[in-house]
């Protein structure tokens, strides 16, 4: 392990990471921040009153498909990295000073900040905004910290770990008035937005059942420990999670395996595709601030597939495969099946056509995900894929789980979030913390 010794090394003149871990980011907030840098030579003092300073945490896998959707941009810069493995941050860092070094307009592009733990960064005042591009396990800490240290926050998918964690980033998110976008970026493609609203308008008529294919990931493998690379700090990796021996396939983001697979940094398929595909059905239910009433898991009293039902009677099924389309609504008057990459089957197919009238529902128009962030952080409206839409459609994916692992069904109030009659079950609407990672 590393201390957090050296400003040039580590980025925190005086500070041990010992001391970072007891004090949090108060104790680090009340030190001398000196930040290691990466430098561009690059013209310019000042940026655009509207340019946004935004930093990427956690610099794996899907924090590549935000460092392609910002980096070209004109109205932010991004200024930091972080990561628990400060050689992929220091590498990003370098990719980002490359493309801004060889811009066109180069006026106020910033040093790019190389740090190894979220509290260095969010003790910075000039950041205006963060990516949090963690495994789940983290999603929530570094969330609520950086809305408390005034950041705004784009949070990667599923919004948390358990569903108490997400009425605490909720209140967290209110409370200081931040802005929190959830990276269910299928609410900000077109086709997505005109399925749900076929269906809120009624022109399906009455769903009858809504299917959604997840796929599956393979079972968590048993592996043997591997030392840990000198770069990287495994133990802060694991955070709030069970001690557990390292190894490289433990903490890859892979998304045929890797640390997804493992219920202790997520919620598998549940939370992988689930978060997405159940979002866009609660969207086009209208139960963003609401969700199902049961939760059925797969091969109950013969059930063929796990199954969420809502108060009115109407059952979502999760099928791993053998569909065509990503989510298909069964109607009395018609069939809708909605995927990525502009597909929309619809029956009758007039509908998929047909505009929507000013008389009926027009549902919020994002047509980057990206972008009605970066708005929502100048105007503090609420976003797309607001924190109260992301946690009521992560709670889905969290409750399957755990009516998976009980193997019996769920009864589960939407309005004051506790399960019916179940203790045990109930204990599982949050997890145990490791010291010294143990409060959001």
């Amino acid at each position: 392990m590393h201390s957090l010794n050296s400003t040039d090394s580590r980025g925190v003149s005086g500070l041990s990471r010992r001391a970072a871990l007891k004090h949090g980011l108060a104790g680090i907030l009340t030190c001398a921040v000196a930040p290691g840098f990466l430098r561009a030579a690059l013209a310019g003092n000042a940026a655009p009153n509207n340019r946004l300073n935004v930093a990427l945490i956690g610099n794996g896998l899907i924090c590549g498909s935000h460092y392609n959707a910002l980096i070209g941009r004109d109205d932010c810069r991004i200024v930091a990295v972080c990561d628990v493995a400060r050689g992929k941050a220091e590498k990003l860092a370098e990719r980002i000073i490359k493309h801004y070094s060889g811009a066109k307009e180069t006026s106020g592009a910033p040093a790019v900040g190389v740090y190894q733990y979220f509290e260095e960064v969010l003790a910075r005042p000039d950041i205006d905004a963060v990516f949090v591009c963690t495994p789940d396990h983290w999603h929530a800490p570094i969330s609520c910290a950086a809305m408390r240290a005034g950041k705004d926050v784009y949070c990667e998918k599923p919004l948390t770990l358990t569903v108490r964690e997400g009425r605490t980033l909720v209140r967290t998110a209110r409370q200081y008035g931040r802005v929190l976008q959830t990276g269910t970026q299928q609410r900000s493609e077109a086709t997505f937005r005109r399925a749900a609203e076929i269906v809120r308008n009624g022109l399906l008529g009455e769903i009858k059942r809504i299917r959604t294919r997840l796929g599956e990931f393979p079972l968590p493998p048993e592996l043997p420990e591997q030392p840990v690379p000198a770069d990287f700090d495994y133990d802060r990796w694991l955070g709030p999670t069970p001690w557990r021996p390292y190894h490289e396939k433990r903490v890859l983001g892979l998304y045929s395996g890797g640390w997804r697979c493992f219920t202790e940094y997520g919620g598998r398929k549940n939370g992988d595709w689930g978060a997405h595909h159940f979002d866009i059905i609660q969207w086009a239910l209208g139960k963003d601030d609401s969700g199902p009433v049961e939760f059925i898991p797969k091969g109950y009293q013969g059930e063929l597939y796990q199954t969420h039902v809502y108060a009115n009677g109407l059952r979502v099924e999760r099928y791993e495969d053998g569909m065509k389309h990503m989510i298909e609504f069964t109607g009395s008057e018609g069939t809708l099946g909605v995927s990525r990459n502009n597909l929309l089957d619809v029956d009758p197919a007039v509908l998929a056509r047909r505009p929507t009238r000013p008389s009926e529902m027009h549902l919020y128009v994002s047509d980057n995900h990206h972008t009605d962030f970066l708005n929502a952080v100048r105007t503090r409206q609420r976003t797309i894929s607001d924190v109260e839409t992301g946690h009521r459609s992560a709670t889905i994916g969290h409750l399957c789980n755990i009516a998976a692992q009980l193997g019996r069904p769920l009864k589960w109030n939407p309005a004051t979030e506790e399960i019916a009659n179940d203790p045990v079950a109930t204990a599982m609407l949050d997890r145990p913390r490791r010291a010294p990672y143990g409060t959001l």
